[in-house]
């Protein structure tokens, strides 16, 4: 059984990481985000999950980028040498993640057995804030944490999370 939100948070307060945990109606895309987002100070992200292209090899790819990033799949796909990519369909979140469509968020690699999916992150989304918001897998919660506290999260489940500079959007 996937974990649930309750759940995640017991862990990551097991571990001594310090979360605060909104609930709000759900929401399913970055305008939604920033339209109830009210008052929560610091970094928003928007979360791609992709796989490798029907002839390609590799784990599914997890994209953490933040919010106002102008990044096009394939653009992104090179930036990390991913290869070619698509997005995944919803039975890949559910089976990897243990998140619906709309609620993709780093916190599913709680669901994901180590090496199966490789989670990139935007190193300016870690680095130009303090505190950085994801769903805790749903899309009617948003839980901020550090970011250093993020990647010692990731790191305790075994995964090894690449942060990484993006180029700037063109133009």
């Amino acid at each position: 059984m996937p974990e649930t939100p309750e759940s995640l948070l017991a862990r990551l307060a097991a571990l001594g990481i310090e979360t605060s945990t909104t609930e709000h109606a759900p929401v399913f895309t970055v305008a939604e985000s920033q339209a109830l987002r009210g008052s929560l100070p610091g970094g928003h992200s928007k979360n791609l999950f992709l796989r490798p292209a029907k002839s390609g090899p590799g784990p599914h790819l997890l994209a953490v980028l933040q919010e106002d990033r102008k990044l096009s799949v394939n653009a992104l796909a090179r930036a990390v040498g991913a290869g070619r990519v698509e997005m995944a369909p919803a039975d890949d979140l559910r089976r990897l993640l243990g998140v619906e469509p709309g609620s993709v968020t780093p916190f599913g690699l709680v669901n994901a057995p180590p090496g199966a999916v490789r989670v990139v992150l935007d190193a300016g989304l870690l680095r130009d804030h303090e505190v950085v918001h994801f769903h805790p897998l749903v899309n009617s919660m948003t839980t901020a944490i550090r970011p250093d506290e993020l990647l010692r999260f990731l790191g305790h489940l075994g995964h090894r999370p690449e942060v990484v500079e993006l180029p700037p959007p063109a133009g």
